[in-house]
């Protein structure tokens, strides 16, 4: 079952940017997802303000996916490095429609 990964990323600083992105990206492909949105381009248009300065949205081919990605001991010190240097949020969603 595919699963979503949907981040609001705050940067507090930028010194771990450099660093993350080349490994991420290799680490995403290694563990068969994909990028479908890295962005600023964005706008709240539903609820209390929630700013973040970037929203990803990312398809994983199973949650088995997502998760080995985030638990990459290679991903460790750069998911690490994120946290000290952002505010993040990270929401992984299971692509079913509950509601149909």
């Amino acid at each position: 079952m595919t699963y979503y990964s949907v981040l609001a990323v705050t940067p507090s600083n930028d010194d771990w940017i450099p660093d993350y992105l080349p490994m991420a990206n290799k680490l995403v492909e290694k563990h068969g997802g994909k990028y479908l949105a890295r962005t600023s381009s964005h706008e709240q248009v539903e609820g209390d303000d929630r700013p973040a300065a970037l929203r990803i949205v990312m398809e994983w081919p199973s949650k088995e996916a997502a998760m080995n990605f985030m638990n990459d001991p290679e991903y460790k010190p750069h998911l690490e490095a994120r946290h000290a240097g952002s505010e993040s949020y990270h929401f992984l969603i299971e692509g079913k429609d509950d509601l149909a």
